[in-house]
Order: C-alpha cells, then sequence, then structure tokens
C-alpha cells in the first residue's frame, strides 16, 4: 500500500531538522527489501543509508557504528540487531518499526532509550486491528490508515476450498503458470506432528513435485529450520521468476515481494490466526493482475 514511501518521506523530515532516522524490521529478508526501496527512492538525494543485521560482517559493523556516533550515518535500516548496546546514535530523532506487533514491548523500548530525548516512533503493520482493539493497544497514538489501493491494483479474489475440489485448485494453478505467473503453496507446519495429524509442508513438497513435475515446473522451498543463506537463495529464485511454485511455511507471512505471484494457496488454513491469512494473503495482489487467495 506504499508503507516503505510514508517512512521515507518522514524520514527525510528528521534528517532536515538534523536528526538520524531508522527502520527496525523482524526479518532479514523484510530489511534488506528495505534497504533496497529506500536506496532507490534516494538515489539522487546524496543520504548515507546502511544495512545492519544478524550476518553484517564485523569490519562493515566497525564502520557503521563510527558513522553512527559521528552522526555522518543519516539512516539505519536493520533487524533486532539495531537494539544491540553497542549501537550508539548521535541524535536519533525517528524510528520506524515495520511489522510492530512482531517486537516485544521490551524490545521497543530499548529503541526509545538510543537517544536523551526519546525519538519520534513510527509503527507500520499491513494488518487490519479491530478498533477496539487499536484503541487499547495504540491509545496512546495517532493512527492514520492508508486505505486505498496504489493505482492498477485489483482486490484479491479470495475462496474456501475442501480437500475434494484439490485437483480442480491444481488444474487452476496450471493455468496461471501457464499465464506466466507464479504461485505460493503455504503449510502450517514443517514435520509431521504426532499429535496433529496435518499435512506437513515435506509431504506437500513431494505431491506437488509428482504433479507439477520438472522440467515444466520448478518448485522451490522455504521453511523456518533452513540456514538464512539457503532461505535467501531460494526466495531469490521464485522472486526472479527461475521457480514457478514457492512451497513455505509463515516465514514468507512479512515482506516478500513478488508482483508476479498471483496465487497464494492456503493449506489447513484453519490452523493460522486471522492477522496470519491477511499477511500470507497481502503477498499477491503485488502487481497489475487478478490475484487469487485459495484457502
Amino acid at each position: 500500500s506504499g508503507k516503505t514511501i510514508v517512512a521515507f518521506m518522514t524520514m527525510l523530515f528528521a534528517l532536515d531538522n538534523d536528526y538520524q532516522a531508522c527502520i527496525m524490521a523482524p526479518t532479514e529478508i523484510l530489511a534488506i527489501q528495505h534497504f533496497e526501496s529506500i536506496q532507490g527512492f534516494a538515489k539522487d538525494l546524496n543520504i548515507n543509508i546502511k544495512l545492519l543485521t544478524g550476518s553484517t560482517k564485523t569490519a562493515e559493523r566497525k564502520i557503521i557504528h563510527e558513522e553512527l556516533e559521528n552522526g555522518s550515518l543519516q539512516i539505519l535500516i536493520g533487524t533486532h540487531a539495531l537494539l544491540e548496546d553497542k549501537v550508539k546514535f548521535k541524535n536519533l530523532g525517528l524510528a520506524v518499526i515495520d511489522e510492530q506487533h512482531r517486537f516485544g514491548v521490551e524490545q521497543r523500548s530499548k529503541l526509545w532509550k538510543k537517544n536523551t530525548i526519546p525519538p519520534h516512533i513510527l509503527v507500520m503493520t499491513a494488518t487490519p486491528i479491530p478498533r477496539t482493539l487499536a484503541m487499547s493497544l495504540y491509545g496512546d497514538l495517532d493512527i492514520s490508515a492508508i486505505d486505498e489501493l496504489p493505482k492498477g491494483r485489483k482486490p484479491i479474489i479470495t475462496t474456501h476450498r475442501f480437500d475434494n475440489s484439490r485437483l480442480k485448485v491444481w488444474k487452476f494453478m496450471k493455468d496461471e503458470i501457464e499465464k506466466g505467473r507464479q504461485i505460493y503453496v503455504v503449510f502450517p507446519l514443517i514435520q509431521e506432528s504426532e499429535k496433529m495429524d496435518y499435512k506437513d509442508l515435506m509431504d506437500g513438497y513431494e505431491a506437488l513435485s509428482r504433479d507439477f513435475p520438472l522440467p515444466k515446473y520448478s518448485i522451490s522451498i522455504v521453511h523456518g529450520q533452513m540456514k538464512p543463506e539457503d532461505k535467501d537463495f531460494e526466495m531469490k529464485r521464485f522472486a526472479e521468476g527461475k521457480t514457478n511454485i514457492m512451497v513455505a511455511t509463515t516465514v514468507i507471512e512479512v515482506g516478500v515481494n513478488v508482483p508476479n505471484a498471483s496465487v497464494m494457496v492456503i493449506e489447513s488454513a484453519e490452523r493460522f490466526g486471522l492477522s496470519q491469512l491477511h499477511q500470507l494473503r497481502g503477498r499477491v495482489g503485488r502487481g497489475a493482475e487478478q490475484s487469487y487467495c485459495i484457502l
């Protein structure tokens, strides 16, 4: 909906007043995405922007720490790594927290203490929050909602299907792939657990591999137990359009931006919370094409 550009414009106000700004995001993938978007927005503006995550090299960290403290680093984008005590700002004026429901209260309050005068705070989320809950959670905040879609986007068609229409759904997926689109299939669990006999990710992956065989189709897989570099590699392949289907757990819930993906299939949808379903559905419909979410 354009949260990133709103955050960027707000950060420019801080910079104009000689303050520094930071954005904190819950995952490395999302932090990198913000970094790339904001670098794109700022390419002609001569602003010093850096990225700090768990995998930032020590040498690079040293530069970041020094530039933060002498004030030459204007915008820092990162993950929980921003909360470390070593990260000290010269003059932090604005902290932006994306998908803030993924952080704890104490974590967020660490950011407030990064400056002698607490910085201004902008928290962002794409998850609709019921009004009464919003008032109790964010009673002390001013709330603004971006309630229109960006130009040229269509509402996402959301449907519910039972297991007996699986073949129809797969036929629909094949039709969309024929049109050059990409598809997410999300599962609630990685391994099968004894208590719950829900289809786990691996079973699903095997079934899909049989019905969407190579070389005609190719499938990426992403889950929380993979090493970050393997995750990034698979995400990248999907983002570049080298694979048609992304089989995943909810690690893709936030911040994956592939405008060409038009179908989100959520297995065992009753296992997810409402805000998770909203987030997952938000992974499609990011381009001009009609998108679908099949529960």
